[in-house]
């Protein structure tokens, strides 16, 4: 019975956030496609793309696991690790735009960035060690419950808490180092574009320090579809948490330096750059 109400539950959830994710996806359209369209091609905007296009696969995954009736626990298995896999690379892609956005505020110190690069690839590949170590030997099992679809790890480790420890002890160093350099430039710079970027940095590490914090919590705590019924909807709002606050800073900084401005300005140098760099 606990198990039916928890996959009732994380069903509830995702179709929550695949309501979430549709209505900020329309909302959002007119300002996404002036941005494809007047924008160069580059890095960033391939970043932008994979980033905004990675909760619509984890959203049809974790629906399809939920209402389709399924009876081959092996399948469920290969769906989870395919979610798995693409949730992790959507945290990437994320993160990608806070490391650059750091590395700003640091006026590109390289040395900073290969040390937060080497730190972010140390603790990816551990990540994905771990979370593939961990749910390949896993038990799953579908619904017996008629009315009642889907299928559900019954058999779950402790370890899995371990990559959510990973993100959110690097969400805390860029918030460090993100508040370290706003206290040392508050008086000296005060730009808005350099307001926004800080403002954007220390909400974006909060959502996902709360979230990595809840998500430990039911990995910890609870059992059956409770303990991971949060870990796709960090990386679906993470993921539009960072394409909207792009956006954001795009569209200023646009009304900044002129309607092209942005087109041949990198994404490390956004808001420090002038148009003719």
């Amino acid at each position: 019975m606990m198990s039916a109400r928890s996959m009732q539950f994380a069903t509830y959830i995702f179709a929550s956030m695949a309501t979430f994710w549709t209505y900020d996806y329309a909302c959002s359209l007119h300002e996404e496609w002036s941005f494809l369209l007047r924008s160069h091609w580059n890095k960033v905007k391939g970043l932008y793309i994979v980033t905004r296009c990675l909760p619509f696969i984890l959203l049809t995954t974790n629906l399809y696991l939920s209402f389709t009736p399924n009876q081959d626990p092996g399948k469920c298995r290969v769906l989870a690790n395919i979610d798995s896999g693409f949730g992790i690379l959507s945290a990437v892609c994320s993160e990608g735009f806070f490391i650059l956005r750091t590395w700003a505020l640091w006026n590109n110190n390289k040395i900073l960035l290969a040390a937060i690069l080497v730190t972010f690839i140390t603790f990816s590949g551990a990540s994905v060690g771990i979370s593939f170590a961990t749910t390949a030997p896993a038990a799953y099992t579908t619904s017996a419950i008629p009315g009642i679809t889907g299928c559900y790890q019954s058999s779950t480790s402790f370890r899995l808490f371990i990559p959510f420890f990973f993100l959110s002890v690097f969400e805390l160093g860029l918030m460090m180092l993100t508040l370290i350099r706003a206290i040392q430039n508050w008086w000296i710079d005060t730009k808005r574009l350099y307001v926004v970027l800080v403002k954007h940095n220390i909400f974006y590490y909060t959502c996902g320090l709360l979230f990595s914090v809840l998500n430990i919590f039911t990995m910890l705590l609870l059992h059956y579809s409770y303990h991971s019924m949060l870990h796709d909807s960090q990386f679906i709002i993470l993921a539009i948490l960072a394409t909207r606050m792009h956006l954001h800073l795009w569209r200023m900084n646009r009304h900044a330096y002129g309607s092209g401005a942005l087109a041949h300005i990198p994404m490390s140098d956004m808001s420090f750059a002038n148009p003719s760099t």
